[in-house]
C-alpha cells in the first residue's frame, strides 16, 4: 500500500483567507473526504480550468491539523510538517516540495476569498486517493493509511484483495524472484473513450475488473515506467500518477503505479462511474489499447467487418428538406489529439466547407453544433441533433496515437453505433477514403456518445492521424479539406437518393 502521503495533504492546507479577486465560481460541486461529504462555500466551488479539476482543500487539511504560513505581500503559503516544506504562491505555475521544484497543470488561483489548485497535483505528489466524478462534479478524497508489511506499492484501495488472474501464472510469466524487466511503458494516454498504452517491447497483459468499485485493471508484468514516460507523464516518489479525466462521465480518473518491484510489474487502473464493458487488443506493435467504446468484454477486439447492404437507401422522390446537422470534433478548451498542430484546427474549417457546399442544395438544411473555436460538450452536441430533428449527423474527426509509439498508423475510418446507422457510414467512407487518398481502414462499429445518443443515422469521421507526419501534412492543406468537404456531401447525396 501507499505510504502515508505527506505533501498534497499538505497541499490541502492552500485553501487560505486572503483579499483578492478570483474566477467566477462554478455550478454546486461537491467534496467526499473518507466517505463524509465537506460543506463548501459558494466562492469555494471545484472548478475546471484547460481540463484540469481546480478543487480548494483548507476543507480536508483543517481535519487533518497541518500548520501553514501565509505571506500576504507574496500570496505565498508556506506548509511544514516533520522538516519538510511545501511552498505555493498564487498566480505561479511552479511549486516547490522540499526544495525540488514541481511544475503545475494551472498555477492556483483565488476564487474570492479562497485559492484553488490543481487535483491532479495533489493525487502526484501523495498517497491520498483523488477522484473527480464528471457526473455529480464530485471530488473523492481517501485518506492513504500506513503500510504494514510487504514492499509493493499499491494504487487506491489495497487490490490484493481480489486475485488476479496473472497471481497464478496464467499469463506464462512464472518466475516471481528478482525485480528484470523486459518491456517498460513510454506513454499512457485516454482518447476517444480508450485506454491507450504505449510500450517498448512485448509483454502480455493481465486485464481484469474489481466489482467492489468499479475498475477495470491492467497489469503489466516484467514491465518498468521508461525514460520517455517519465519525459511525458509525472511519476511521484512513490512511484505513481494519475490522468484526471474530465470529457467522459463514465471515467474519472487513470491511474498507474509501479504496483510490484519482484517482478517488476506495472498496474494502470481506470475508475469508472458505475460497471463499462470494454475490449483489448495487442498485437504486440507497440499499442496495447482497451477500449471501452465496444459491447463486448471478450479481448481481443476486432474490426467489425463490412456488412452488405440490406437495408434501401429512402426514396429518390422524397422531395421533403433534409436537416444535416455537422459536427466539428473538439473546440475551445478541448484541442483534440495532435502534437504540432491541433485537430480542432483541422475539424472547424473542414467542417465550415461541408456546411458551405451543403447550403448549395435547395432540399438540404444544415445546423453546425460549433462555427467557431468554442466548445460543446459531447451532450450538447447530441441534445442539438435531437431538438432539431435531424435527419442526419456527422462528426469530423481526426485520429492519434501517443508520443513514443513505435506504431505509425496512417489511414481513413468511419465509425458508427447502431445498427441503422451502418448504410450511412459506407456510403460516404466510400467517398472519403478517395478524397484523402490514404490508407482505407475500414468501417467500424464503437460506442461513441455522439453516435449512440444521436436518434437519427450518425457517423463519426476519422479522416486521418495526425500523429503520422504525412497524414498531417495532408489534413491542413485546402485542397483535401475541400476534396473531404466534397466527398461528405457527395455520400450524403447518394444515401439520401439524390
Amino acid at each position: 500500500m501507499k505510504k502515508f502521503g505527506f505533501l498534497a495533504l499538505l497541499l490541502l492546507l492552500l485553501v487560505l483567507v486572503h483579499p483578492g479577486t478570483g474566477y467566477a465560481g462554478s455550478a454546486e460541486t461537491h467534496i467526499n473526504l473518507d466517505g463524509n461529504d465537506l460543506k463548501i462555500s459558494k466562492e469555494a466551488q471545484v472548478q475546471i480550468v484547460n481540463g484540469s479539476v481546480m478543487v480548494p482543500l483548507r476543507l480536508v487539511t483543517e481535519q487533518l491539523g497541518y500548520t501553514v504560513k501565509w505571506d500576504n505581500v507574496t500570496k505565498t503559503a508556506t506548509i511544514e510538517q516533520k522538516g519538510t516544506t511545501l511552498k505555493l504562491i498564487v498566480n505561479n505555475a511552479m511549486a516547490e516540495a522540499s526544495g525540488k521544484q514541481v511544475k503545475l497543470d494551472n498555477p492556483p488561483f483565488l476564487s474570492g476569498n479562497t485559492t484553488l489548485v490543481p487535483l491532479r497535483f495533489v493525487g502526484e505528489q501523495t498517497g491520498t486517493t483523488v477522484g473527480w466524478d464528471n457526473v455529480t462534479k464530485t471530488v473523492y478524497l481517501t485518506s492513504p493509511v500506513p503500510e504494514i508489511g510487504g514492499s509493493e506499492p499499491e494504487i487506491t484501495v489495497p487490490d490484493t484483495s481480489v486475485t488476479a488472474p496473472s497471481d497464478n501464472g496464467s499469463n506464462g510469466n512464472t518466475t516471481t524472484d528478482g525485480n528484470t524487466s523486459t518491456a517498460a511503458v513510454t506513454n499512457l494516454s485516454f482518447i476517444d473513450n480508450k485506454l491507450i498504452i504505449a510500450m517498448n517491447g512485448s509483454v502480455t497483459p493481465n486485464v481484469f475488473t474489481m466489482t467492489d468499485k468499479d475498475r477495470i485493471v491492467v497489469d503489466l508484468p516484467y514491465t518498468s515506467f521508461g525514460d520517455s514516460f517519465h519525459q511525458n507523464l509525472s511519476v511521484g516518489k512513490n512511484q505513481s500518477g494519475q490522468l484526471t479525466i474530465t470529457e467522459y462521465p463514465n471515467v474519472s480518473t487513470i491511474r498507474y503505479s509501479l504496483f510490484s518491484s519482484s517482478p517488476s510489474t506495472i498496474r494502470i487502473v481506470i475508475d469508472l462511474n458505475s460497471a463499462n464493458n470494454y475490449s483489448v487488443t495487442n498485437a504486440n506493435d507497440g499499442l496495447i489499447i482497451v477500449d471501452l467504446n465496444g459491447t463486448s468484454t471478450t479481448p481481443p477486439a476486432t474490426t467489425v467487418p463490412e456488412v452488405p447492404v440490406t437495408t434501401p437507401p429512402p426514396s429518390s422522390g422524397n422531395t421533403d428538406k433534409k436537416i444535416i446537422v455537422i459536427d466539428a470534433g473538439h473546440g475551445g478548451k478541448d484541442p483534440g489529439t495532435g502534437s504540432n498542430r491541433k485537430e480542432k484546427d483541422f475539424t472547424l474549417p473542414t467542417a465550415l466547407k461541408i456546411a458551405e457546399l451543403l447550403k448549395k442544395e435547395p432540399n438540404i438544411e444544415v445546423v453546425l453544433t460549433r462555427s467557431d473555436d468554442t466548445y460543446p460538450t459531447l451532450q450538447d452536441r447530441s441534445n442539438l441533433a435531437n431538438k432539431v430533428k435531424a435527419d442526419l449527423f456527422i462528426s469530423v474527426h481526426a485520429n492519434s496515437i501517443p508520443v513514443g509509439s513505435k506504431s505509425n498508423p496512417s489511414g481513413t475510418e468511419t465509425y458508427y453505433t447502431r445498427k441503422d446507422s451502418l448504410l450511412f457510414a459506407q456510403t460516404v467512407h466510400k467517398y472519403l477514403t478517395v478524397a484523402t487518398g490514404l490508407q482505407d481502414r475500414g468501417v467500424r462499429q464503437a460506442n461513441y456518445h455522439v453516435t449512440r445518443e444521436t436518434k437519427m443515422p450518425a457517423i463519426l469521421l476519422e479522416c486521418g492521424y495526425l500523429s503520422n507526419t504525412k497524414d498531417e501534412a495532408l489534413l491542413f492543406t485546402v485542397d483535401v479539406q475541400n476534396r473531404i468537404a466534397e466527398a461528405v456531401v457527395l455520400g450524403i447525396k447518394e444515401y439520401l437518393g439524390r
